[in-house]
This record gives structure tokens, C-alpha cells and sequence, in this order.
């Protein structure tokens, strides 16, 4: 764990300190969710969907544009996680040329083992915070998480960078 004193270090050092704890924060969830994925049989593409899922129902398009694959692949990844019993695929009651996937129960519940704990103290992390230092994280992560956001669609208009380097 990286200490952040604000007593005895001046801005420059913390904002070091609070970048390499996010490094280290990011490794960490990745290996992870390697780890987990390992276990269960799940590439990165299948967890992504997955995780997309928790967030509720979605269409075979917006699972492609998550992901980066292309239509085929991820029919070929639906196909795959709903023979495994993790999502069900239903045509769209507003547009039948739709499909809708969704998490099952089992999803739910493999969710819950490997997750639920992280979230259950998370929260209780979370509880340790005021309200106004909790409007100062949130104003941060959203901040971070625009700014990564921003980088990784930039980094795809680039197109590939492979010929030379």
C-alpha cells in the first residue's frame, strides 16, 4: 500500500505516489480478473461481455462495439457463452431483428463468488469517507475514467502502428 501524507509530502511527490498506486491498482484488478478467468475458462473478450451483462441486457451490436470484435466473432462468443449456460440470447420485443443478451442465473451467481466480496468491503471502504471527500473521489475517477476513455479512442483512430514501430 502506498501512504499519502499531505503533512510531510509536497504535491509533486503525492501526485507520484497517488499515479503509482493506480498502476498498481490497475495490475492488480487485472490479474484478477486473469486469475478468475483462468479458473472459469473465460478469455478476456468472454469476461468483457460478461461484465458488459451486469450492467443489464444487451443488444449482439453494443457487445461488438465493447469489445472491438467484429459482428461474426462475437456471434461466434454468444454462441460460446450460451452453450456454457451464461447468457440467453431473445429477439427484441420492439424490433424483432434485434437479439437481446442477457446474464442467467448462473452468471449472477459465479458474479457473487468471485466479485461479490470485493464489492461487499468496497463499500465498506467507501462508508469510511465524508461526503465531501467522497464528491472529491467521484469527481476524480470520472475525471480519470474520461480521460482514459479519450486516450484508448484516440490510440484507435491511430489504426495500427505494427509496420515499423
Amino acid at each position: 500500500m502506498i501512504e499519502i501524507n499531505s503533512s510531510s509530502e509536497n504535491r509533486t511527490e503525492m501526485t507520484t505516489a497517488i499515479g503509482l498506486a493506480i498502476m498498481q491498482w490497475q495490475d492488480a484488478t487485472q490479474a484478477y480478473d486473469e486469475a478468475v478467468g483462468l479458473r472459469l475458462g473465460l478469455n478476456m473478450a468472454e469476461r468483457h461481455c460478461i461484465g458488459l451483462l451486469h450492467g443489464g441486457p444487451q443488444s449482439a451490436g453494443a457487445i461488438a462495439t465493447a469489445t472491438g470484435l467484429t459482428p461474426a466473432a462475437v456471434t461466434a462468443l454468444i454462441d460460446r457463452l450460451e452453450a456454457r449456460g451464461l447468457l440467453t440470447r431473445t429477439r427484441s420485443l420492439e424490433d424483432r431483428r434485434k437479439v437481446v443478451i442477457e446474464a442467467t442465473e448462473a452468471t449472477r451467481d459465479l458474479s457473487a463468488r468471485y466479485y461479490g466480496t470485493i464489492a461487499r468491503e468496497g463499500e465498506r471502504v467507501i462508508a469510511t469517507f465524508s461526503e465531501a471527500e467522497l464528491a472529491t473521489i467521484s469527481r476524480f475517477v470520472n475525471a480519470a475514467l474520461d480521460l482514459q476513455r479519450a486516450q484508448l479512442a484516440r490510440l484507435k483512430a491511430e489504426g495500427s502502428d505494427i509496420r515499423g514501430q
